[in-house]
């Protein structure tokens, strides 16, 4: 039976005593528990599923259109146009030769790019060169489709306005955190760097560990708020080192990889800024499994020289780190404390 100042006895206070925002961080105890892998997957999504609510197809390719890359985003809008009129274009050669007539005077032999090129007149209502439909069935194709791209042209128009509108952060994360030496000690340390022209003002960082723990013999899976050496700057220029010093009070006092692997942890992150282009807050999230943690090593210096003697910064080095000897920071020092069971 362990006593009431055992390690176990003192971090299941400390996890009761926690408000409900500090133990779970809004994932409900009942579910972590339950919950295998990641919860946040490595972009920073949640990976929590909500069955129920039918498809939400519509719903979900949105949010896809107006958060995927701009290259992504226009290969699939012109895959899409592209598709859609060959359908258009096989369904006219589908009604023979006659249903278009007029086709001479594109100059193209071949019957499907003929009905192709007339498909794509209609749907950008651009003109077909004197090609007609002839038929019942070739002209009700010709006005569903001549319906369907002014349609198509005003959605796919209102989402490029979208993303151009949208307020965004584009914060890169280094690939890895690293456990390095800190002020005679260790620290968890990551860096972040704002890959967008525009400004980002009273940047706000919230980092937890969530891992499994042995509580009176139970394996449980607990959130730990971690103190960071400073959790906001008020302007965001180049890039940001967060840092967690771990001390004695730290939920990460004694850590090797070991406990990490062990425990199954993730570390959680939650950045908050202003964005001052659009004058709003924005968000971003991300998050580092246990295999993601690097030890015995340290970043590399990411300042370079400029020409005109302004601060610089290379990004190419965000994620690189020096290595140091071996067990520089595997190894725990004797004044942080005994290890978290």
């Amino acid at each position: 039976m362990p006593t009431d100042n055992s390690p176990s006895r003192i971090a299941a206070k400390s996890f009761a005593t926690a408000t409900p925002e500090e133990s779970d961080l809004g994932f409900g105890r009942v579910a972590a528990q339950a919950v295998r892998g990641r919860f946040l997957s490595p972009d920073g999504h949640s990976t929590a599923r909500k069955l129920g609510l039918k498809g939400q197809r519509t719903e979900q390719l949105y949010l896809r259109a107006l958060s995927m890359p701009w290259p992504s985003f226009l290969l699939w809008l012109v895959s899409g146009v592209l598709l859609l009129n060959g359908i258009f274009a096989l369904g006219y050669r589908s009604l023979g030769a006659g249903a278009l007539l007029g086709t001479d005077s594109l100059g193209i032999d071949d019957p499907f790019m003929q009905a192709f090129a007339y498909s794509v007149g209609i749907f950008t209502t651009t003109g077909t060169d004197g090609v007609h439909a002839v038929g019942a069935t070739a002209h009700a194709l010709t006005i569903a489709q001549s319906m369907l791209g002014p349609l198509i042209g005003m959605i796919t128009l209102a989402l490029i306005v979208a993303r151009l509108t949208r307020p965004r952060a584009a914060i890169r994360f280094s690939e890895s955190a690293v456990i390095a030496p800190y002020e005679g000690g260790r620290a968890l340390m990551f860096r972040i760097v704002n890959e967008l022209p525009s400004e980002l003002t009273e940047v706000t960082a919230s980092v937890s560990i969530t891992w499994f723990e042995n509580i009176e013999g139970q394996r449980e899976r607990n959130f730990h708020q971690l103190r960071l050496e400073r959790n906001n700057v008020t302007f965001f220029p180049l890039h940001w080192t967060i840092v967690h010093p771990i001390d004695e009070r730290s939920p990460l006092r004694g850590v090797t990889p070991e406990r990490l692997r062990r425990g199954e942890a993730e570390i959680l992150i939650l950045i908050s800024a202003h964005e001052e282009t659009f004058s709003t807050q924005v968000s971003v999230r991300h998050s580092y499994a246990w295999d993601e943690v690097t030890w015995d090593a340290k970043f590399t210096n990411i300042f370079i020289n400029s020409i005109d003697d302004a601060l610089a910064i290379d990004t190419e080095r965000l994620s690189r780190f020096d290595r140091l000897p071996e067990n520089s920071t595997r190894v725990p020092p004797e004044h942080e404390g005994a290890a978290r069971p």
